[in-house]
């Protein structure tokens, strides 16, 4: 069985012509809060409370995509929603991100669940960070995007993990019961 997805209500705050330093007082001042993402990118700082439904995808995201790599043997560092920075351009807290194979200062995959609109502003953050695959969870489906040049490329497959079933994945997120979702999934990568 799977479940439709009702949009909640924004909860962010956009703020342009801000200063890196600014944006730096503003996350300190937000450090003690949970629930909360800070954004930044030339000069704009993004506020999102972050709600429970992108939270329970997210988190569901994060299960299924652990259970791939380590069935697949696949050697990974998840780093959830560590703050990926570049001094004074770009600062972005994915929803979920993951080094595959290796460690280093950038991720080799972020992924937001997105609720609200902004696709676009959110690729320019990632592309000046460097990340080289960042994947959209909108309204039941995945937009996958790797990095080419100075931009972000749509594709269908990813790259990083180019045996991942995509359909099976967003298939497995619409499930209704956890349990039968997590069951599905590892039927479903067995038999590839």
């Amino acid at each position: 069985m799977t479940q439709t997805l009702d949009k909640p209500t924004d909860q962010r705050f956009i703020h342009s012509g801000v200063t890196w330093e600014h944006f730096k007082l503003i996350e300190a001042g937000f450090a003690e809060s949970p629930g909360i993402k800070l954004f930044y990118y030339e000069g704009e700082v993004e506020i999102l409370a972050v709600s429970l439904e992108p939270e329970a995808i997210s988190r569901l995201i994060g299960l299924l995509l652990g259970t791939y790599l380590a069935e697949k043997g696949i050697e990974f560092i998840p780093s959830g929603s560590f703050t990926q920075e570049k001094e004074g351009v770009a600062s972005a807290q994915a929803d979920e991100s993951y080094f595959i194979g290796k460690t280093g200062t950038t991720p080799d995959l972020s992924i937001e669940v997105v609720f609200t609109s902004g696709n676009e502003r959110k690729l320019n953050r990632y592309q000046a960070l460097g990340v080289p695959e960042v994947w959209f969870w909108e309204d039941g489906r995945f937009a996958l995007y790797c990095l080419r040049g100075n931009s972000y490329e749509r594709v269908y497959k990813s790259e990083i993990l180019p045996d991942l079933d995509i359909e099976l994945l967003s298939r497995c997120l619409l499930m209704t019961s956890r349990v039968e979702a997590v069951r599905e999934f590892l039927r479903g990568i067995s038999q590839s």
